[in-house]
Protein backbone atom coordinates (compact mmCIF):
# COMPACT_ATOMS: atom_id res chain seq x y z
CA UNK A 1 0.00 0.00 0.00
CA UNK A 2 2.93 2.27 0.79
CA UNK A 3 3.37 2.63 -3.12
CA UNK A 4 -0.24 3.58 -4.14
CA UNK A 5 -0.26 6.52 -1.40
CA UNK A 6 3.01 7.68 -2.30
CA UNK A 7 1.73 7.82 -6.21
CA UNK A 8 -1.60 9.35 -4.78
CA UNK A 9 0.01 11.84 -2.39
CA UNK A 10 2.72 13.00 -5.08
CA UNK A 11 0.15 13.70 -7.71
CA UNK A 12 -2.02 15.63 -5.16
CA UNK A 13 1.32 17.64 -3.76
CA UNK A 14 2.31 18.06 -7.37
CA UNK A 15 -1.21 19.30 -8.28
CA UNK A 16 -1.11 21.79 -5.35
CA UNK A 17 2.26 23.00 -6.37
CA UNK A 18 0.40 23.40 -9.72
CA UNK A 19 -2.33 25.93 -8.12
CA UNK A 20 0.33 27.52 -6.36
CA UNK A 21 2.21 28.45 -9.32
CA UNK A 22 -1.21 29.03 -11.54
CA UNK A 23 -2.07 31.53 -8.53
CA UNK A 24 1.03 33.56 -8.87
CA UNK A 25 1.32 33.37 -12.36
CA UNK A 26 -2.46 34.83 -13.52
CA UNK A 27 -1.85 37.96 -10.41
CA UNK A 28 1.51 38.78 -12.73
CA UNK A 29 -0.10 38.47 -15.87
CA UNK A 30 -3.83 39.71 -15.15
CA UNK A 31 -2.92 41.72 -12.03
CA UNK A 32 -5.92 39.37 -10.39
CA UNK A 33 -5.51 35.93 -9.30
CA UNK A 34 -8.13 33.61 -11.73
CA UNK A 35 -10.25 32.47 -9.28
CA UNK A 36 -11.69 29.21 -11.17
CA UNK A 37 -8.56 27.80 -11.89
CA UNK A 38 -7.15 27.63 -8.66
CA UNK A 39 -9.77 26.22 -6.53
CA UNK A 40 -10.13 24.04 -9.35
CA UNK A 41 -6.26 22.75 -9.11
CA UNK A 42 -6.86 22.77 -5.18
CA UNK A 43 -9.76 20.74 -5.13
CA UNK A 44 -8.34 18.53 -7.51
CA UNK A 45 -5.39 18.00 -5.35
CA UNK A 46 -7.69 17.09 -2.54
CA UNK A 47 -9.83 14.45 -4.46
CA UNK A 48 -6.62 12.63 -5.15
CA UNK A 49 -5.41 13.26 -1.72
CA UNK A 50 -8.25 10.98 0.04
CA UNK A 51 -7.44 8.16 -1.38
CA UNK A 52 -3.56 8.43 -0.96
CA UNK A 53 -4.31 9.34 2.65
CA UNK A 54 -6.61 6.70 2.87
CA UNK A 55 -3.77 4.31 1.14
CA UNK A 56 -1.34 5.72 3.55
CA UNK A 57 -3.23 5.07 6.95
CA UNK A 58 -3.44 1.55 5.64
CA UNK A 59 -0.42 0.96 5.13
CA UNK A 60 1.12 1.43 8.53
CA UNK A 61 -1.41 -1.15 9.84
CA UNK A 62 -1.05 -3.96 7.85
CA UNK A 63 2.20 -6.04 6.89
CA UNK A 64 4.25 -4.55 4.21
CA UNK A 65 3.28 -6.60 0.82
CA UNK A 66 6.22 -8.16 -1.81
CA UNK A 67 5.17 -5.01 -3.57
CA UNK A 68 6.47 -2.87 -0.82
CA UNK A 69 9.79 -4.46 -0.89
CA UNK A 70 12.61 -3.68 -2.78
CA UNK A 71 14.01 -7.17 -1.62
CA UNK A 72 11.04 -9.56 -2.53
CA UNK A 73 10.89 -12.19 -5.28
CA UNK A 74 8.02 -12.28 -7.60
CA UNK A 75 6.85 -15.79 -6.27
CA UNK A 76 6.07 -14.12 -2.52
CA UNK A 77 3.24 -12.41 -4.88
CA UNK A 78 1.88 -15.81 -6.28
CA UNK A 79 -1.17 -17.31 -5.36
CA UNK A 80 -5.00 -16.02 -5.20
CA UNK A 81 -5.83 -12.76 -5.18
CA UNK A 82 -9.48 -13.81 -4.06
CA UNK A 83 -12.78 -14.43 -4.96
CA UNK A 84 -14.12 -12.41 -8.13
CA UNK A 85 -18.01 -13.43 -9.66
CA UNK A 86 -17.31 -14.70 -12.90
CA UNK A 87 -20.39 -12.86 -13.97
CA UNK A 88 -23.29 -10.90 -13.58
CA UNK A 89 -26.04 -9.09 -14.97
CA UNK A 90 -27.01 -6.68 -12.74
CA UNK A 91 -24.64 -4.09 -13.26
CA UNK A 92 -26.35 -3.76 -17.24
CA UNK A 93 -29.50 -3.68 -14.93
CA UNK A 94 -28.05 -0.32 -12.91
CA UNK A 95 -26.85 1.11 -16.26
CA UNK A 96 -30.68 0.58 -17.97
CA UNK A 97 -32.60 2.15 -14.90
CA UNK A 98 -30.11 4.97 -14.43
CA UNK A 99 -30.44 5.51 -18.37
CA UNK A 100 -34.43 5.54 -18.05
CA UNK A 101 -34.14 8.32 -14.89
CA UNK A 102 -31.46 10.06 -17.27
CA UNK A 103 -34.50 9.77 -19.96
CA UNK A 104 -37.31 10.56 -17.82
CA UNK A 105 -35.36 13.98 -16.36
CA UNK A 106 -34.35 14.84 -20.35
CA UNK A 107 -37.87 14.79 -21.10
CA UNK A 108 -39.59 15.92 -17.89
CA UNK A 109 -41.61 13.04 -17.41
CA UNK A 110 -42.14 12.69 -13.78
CA UNK A 111 -44.19 8.65 -14.02
CA UNK A 112 -40.90 7.78 -16.18
CA UNK A 113 -38.59 9.20 -13.38
CA UNK A 114 -40.71 7.09 -10.58
CA UNK A 115 -40.20 3.73 -13.06
CA UNK A 116 -36.57 4.41 -13.29
CA UNK A 117 -36.06 5.00 -9.43
CA UNK A 118 -37.87 1.55 -9.05
CA UNK A 119 -35.92 -0.18 -11.40
CA UNK A 120 -32.26 1.23 -9.98
CA UNK A 121 -33.60 -0.15 -6.27
CA UNK A 122 -34.52 -3.05 -7.27
CA UNK A 123 -31.17 -2.94 -9.30
CA UNK A 124 -29.14 -1.73 -6.52
CA UNK A 125 -30.82 -4.52 -4.37
CA UNK A 126 -29.56 -7.26 -6.61
CA UNK A 127 -26.67 -5.94 -7.09
CA UNK A 128 -25.49 -6.40 -3.42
Amino acid sequence: MKVEARLFLGVALFFWLCAIAYALWSHADQHHVEVVGVAGLILSGGLVGIPGGFFWFVSRRIDPRPEDRSDAEIAEAAGEMGFFSPSSYWPITLAAAASVMGLALAFVQVWLLVVGVLGLRFAIGGLL
